[in-house]
């Protein structure tokens, strides 16, 4: 995918030094996983989770925290509820 035809939040500040792997990866992940309900969306989420091991693309937190920050500064009330529920369910799996 071209620069021009990227997402705004890949473009900006916040993610200029995170691998353009990494957001391609991100960018994959959240347009497949729009409109997708919560069961289907946890089902998606695993397959995903094991593409990221095979593919060696290990986040940091810095890095996640940067583009989840820059995802949602472009995102519409509907994204950023889906975002928050992923964000929730993820860190309820952490506990």
């Amino acid at each position: 995918m071209s620069k021009r035809n990227r997402p705004a939040w890949m473009e900006d500040e916040l993610v200029k030094d995170v691998d353009p792997r990494k957001l391609d990866f991100l960018e994959k992940f959240f347009m497949e996983s729009q409109g997708k309900g919560q069961k289907e969306l946890m089902a998606y989420l695993v397959p995903m989770m094991k593409k990221i091991k095979q593919e060696n693309l290990t986040f940091t937190s810095q890095e996640m925290k940067a583009a989840v920050t820059a995802i949602k500064k472009y995102s519409t009330k509907e994204e950023l509820d889906k975002i928050n529920q992923i964000l929730e369910k993820n860190m309820a799996g952490l506990k």
